[in-house]
């Protein structure tokens, strides 16, 4: 953390016509407090739902279905819209829009009938979707100097609210004897990213007339990492769906395989703080990648081989691995020479990878009852990891989309 309000200094000081000043640190603090508020509401109101989805009443199972599939797939959707709104609003007051949807979103979802739940849930994960895309490009325009640092701890804060709201919504829940206050409490926390992003909605950040067109669909490297947030996201879904059942089918009973679950995510916490630093450091971002990927992979391999013995040592190795996710977010911002650039990256990477990822569970699943075994779902993750490291050493070139653009 030091780190970073170092770089509040550096971001001040980078600006000759503006002094440094203790309103200038202030406002610049309160922009690192809010984003890392924002952060902390990317995944809750998911996680949350997944973890009462078994306790709603008068759902169907397709209901209960389409609820797993719906963020994911509203991620692809929505997220492909984020530059159109960067262009119109700026991308300050994008997120305070996003922030909007995201309130009104989880209110609704808990106030009435199931085809609310879904009108609800829709809503809030299409705010998701649009913080998303928004939040890497606020971090590019708001801390040049310490972009690894800012992206690092913004991304364990959301792993670190997703793990949160997993555990904790059950409990409150059942407190409270209502499944409508274990999710509605999390509108609170989004209320006050909301009140904390406010005084930000003045700053346009992304203007229409400051916007650079980057040609991303003729860049390889843009190509790349969309082929690398695609493959990372695949990876994070399929554990999150699967690896309890992976664990359960091996012997487990559910609480151990829950537990286990609950450690690959917050195993990663720490790792994704420290990945987009080591990122940002290094000359290509190639080696990086295939580090964490092959760790991830050799996760995968041990659960198709030995899902008992070592099982308490791939559920880390997999979310040491997941490390990747906070290092594309990065390659958004060192692979674009402007904000423009940086929000037309991610919504681009973020539209298609997640539709990339959308397939994955079901993949697994439908190769999973085909095949009564784990053993060809798990190939096909060892082939994706492959994929992930080669595009990975294309993503990690030191090459700057829109750099000439610039000149």
């Amino acid at each position: 953390m030091s780190g970073i309000l170092e770089g509040v200094n550096s971001r001040i000081q980078s600006r000759p016509d503006s002094p440094p000043s203790n309103r200038a640190v202030r406002s610049t603090v309160w922009l690192l407090i809010a984003v890392l508020l924002v952060a902390a509401n990317l995944r809750g109101g998911i996680t949350s739902l997944g973890a009462l989805l078994d306790s709603l009443d008068g759902l169907s199972a397709g209901t209960r279905a389409f609820l797993t599939s719906l963020p994911v797939l509203c991620f692809a959707v929505v997220g492909a819209t984020g530059m159109t709104l960067a262009r119109r609003l700026g991308v300050h007051r994008g997120i305070g829009v996003a922030l909007g949807l995201l309130v009104a979103g989880l209110l609704v979802r808990v106030i009435g009938d199931p085809w609310l739940l879904l009108a609800g849930t829709f809503v809030a994960c299409a705010g998701i979707a649009l913080a998303n895309v928004l939040l890497p490009a606020v971090v590019k325009e708001g801390f040049p100097n310490r972009v690894g640092a800012v992206t690092g701890a913004y991304s364990a804060v959301m792993s670190l609210g997703a793990a949160i709201a997993a555990g904790v919504t059950v409990p409150i829940a059942h407190a409270a004897g209502s499944w409508r206050i274990g999710l509605g409490v999390w509108a609170l926390l989004a209320a006050l990213a909301l009140l904390a992003w406010l005084p930000h909605l003045r700053d346009r950040g992304l203007r229409r007339d400051g916007a650079v067109r980057v040609p991303l669909w003729r860049e390889p490297v843009a190509w790349a990492v969309t082929v690398v947030f695609g493959t990372q996201s695949l990876f994070a879904y399929v554990v999150m769906s699967w690896l309890p059942s992976i664990y359960a089918d091996a012997g487990f009973g559910h609480a151990t395989a829950g537990l286990l679950l609950a450690v690959s995510i917050l195993v990663g916490v720490p790792v994704f703080f420290l990945a987009p630093t080591l990122a940002i450091r290094a000359a290509s971002q190639g080696h990086l990648i295939a580090v964490l990927t092959a760790l991830l992979a050799i996760g995968f391999a041990g659960l198709w081989l030995a899902p008992v013995a070592g099982a308490w040592v791939w559920a880390v190795l997999i979310g040491i691995g997941g490390a990747v996710f906070p290092v594309a977010l990065t390659l958004f911002s060192i692979r674009t020479a402007t904000t423009a650039g940086t929000t037309a990256l991610s919504s681009m990477a973020q539209s298609i990878g997640y539709l990339l990822a959308a397939a994955g569970p079901f993949l697994v699943g439908l190769l999973r009852e085909a095949t009564g075994s784990w053993s060809v779902p798990i190939a096909l993750l060892l082939g994706l990891a492959l994929v992930q490291i080669f595009a990975g050493y294309v993503a990690g070139r030191p090459v700057v989309i829109g750099a000439r653009a610039e000149d």
